[in-house]
């Protein structure tokens, strides 16, 4: 069966992953402006917090996304069940590694925060929240693995169901927890945290349910459990691990950014926690086109057909451009609307605005940037992309460096360095896939 790779086919596989993905942003959403209304200490520590342990998680999600792609390429090829033996492999491979980030987490996280972290009072909220919320690993390392499947056979429906019922389950407990409604305890920060884990574990449940109910297990032969293949762990490491470093470094150089923020007021890191969660929300779309174009690209280059990733790339772009135009228009209508989601106060929200404008910019880039992207790693050559992440990381810190400590310009200065990242992001991206030798790629 041939792979269908016009507008319409893109956004098939590309609409239940955004609505996955805002369920995941409401989350998110939700988490900021619950602890906003606590405090300005909680707000700036969430924003701390989050991201060091997205920037571990990210090491199983780089393992997920090259599971994604290998699943995609024997997809393409009808090889079914060399699917279902890749599936089971990863399992392992993420059992153990999500055992091996808990106690990563718990032992490590409150010196290496302890060292970097410079409010007192920030530290110990993120030590807090950050003890709670390392827990959530176990169940969410699984959760990548199911969705690397399902976007793998383009099967995506699922995601957006899944994380729709945990953005359920996470707000109620988020209001629960935090503020001790409902009869549940005030735990505050700690809270937040809990409620994420059990939201985390909940998926993992509706995953495991969904899959034995609705998906032909037997066909792509999943939970076989077979013996260790060496060989095949060679071939999904080979495509995986660079992306696990690279996912890695980039939230890593992302939780660099906020520790450099915060030395500049726990005001300034209010601020950005905010524009964080905006900015995410706003690229929804951006991430779920590009992984449509991630499985995609790996799908025609497994039924031989390599003319097919380039226009598959740039209908993507279209959309996803168009998609981000469209949420940037209406946030511009009311800017102060927004950011009041987060906080009701005046000076704060009046310090916010002028960072908002400065990312809507950097938002329309991005669609570009980041599909281009995920299309060398579709291609399967993981290496060569984080390669490319390497070097733009570099250039994306250094001008971080100079914004903040050089020129020392205000907050809404420091944010155009987004600009910096998207732009050669997309430049890096386009040589490779313009001039490279990736046609022949073999997973």
């Amino acid at each position: 069966m041939r792979i269908q790779t016009d507008y319409r086919n893109i956004w098939k596989i590309a609409y239940p992953i955004i609505l996955g993905s805002v369920a995941q942003n409401i989350i998110a959403l939700t988490d900021t402006a619950f602890l906003g209304h606590l405090s300005e200490v909680a707000l700036g520590a969430a924003a701390i917090a989050t991201i060091f342990y997205f920037a571990v998680v990210m090491l199983g999600w780089g393992f997920g996304l090259g599971t994604q792609i290998v699943i995609a390429r024997r997809f393409g090829e009808g090889n079914y069940e060399r699917v279902g033996k890749t599936f089971d492999h990863a399992l392992y491979f993420l059992l153990i590694l999500a055992i091996l980030l808990l106690g990563f987490m718990q032992i490590q996280a409150p010196p290496i925060l302890k060292g970097i972290v410079q409010s007192d009072a920030i530290f110990q909220a993120s030590t807090d929240y950050i003890s709670v919320r390392a827990w959530g690993i176990l169940f969410a390392c699984v959760n990548l693995l199911f969705r690397a499947f399902y976007i793998g056979i383009a099967k995506t429906k699922v995601i957006s169901w899944s994380t729709a019922f945990m953005a359920i389950i996470n707000i109620f407990l988020d209001y629960a927890l935090i503020f001790g409604e409902f009869g549940f305890p005030e735990m505050g920060i700690k809270g937040a945290a809990l409620a994420s884990v059990i939201a985390e574990a909940c998926v993992l449940v509706f995953f495991l349910v969904y899959t034995f109910r609705k998906t032909p297990v037997k066909k792509y032969q999943l939970f076989v459990f077979p013996k260790v293949d060496r060989e095949l762990y060679s071939r999904l490491l080979k495509v995986s691990f660079p992306m696990m470093i690279q996912n890695f470094l980039a939230l890593s150089c992302w939780f660099v950014f906020f520790l450099l923020v915060e030395k500049m007021g726990e005001r300034e890191l209010a601020i950005s926690n905010i524009i964080r969660s905006i900015y995410v929300l706003i690229m929804v779309p951006v991430w779920a086109f590009a992984s449509a174009a991630n499985t995609l690209v790996s799908q025609v280059l497994g039924e031989g057909e390599p003319k097919e990733v380039m226009p598959v790339i740039f209908r993507t772009v279209k959309l996803s451009f168009l998609a981000v135009l469209a949420l940037v228009g209406i946030s511009l209508i009311s800017p102060e609307l927004v950011i009041s989601i987060y906080t009701d106060e005046p000076s704060l929200i009046l310090e916010t605005k002028p960072v908002l404008y400065v990312i809507f910019g950097a938002a329309l880039l991005f669609p570009i940037a980041i599909t281009l992207f995920q299309g060398v790693s579709g291609t399967g050559n993981t290496f060569h992309a984080m390669l490319i992440e390497i070097v733009v990381l570099a250039c994306y810190l250094g001008g971080v460096y100079l914004l903040i400590e050089v020129f020392q310009l205000s907050i809404s200065g420091v944010w155009v360095s987004e600009y910096f990242y998207a732009g050669f992001l997309a430049f890096g991206s386009w040589l490779y896939l313009r001039f490279a030798n990736w046609k022949e790629s073999k997973i």
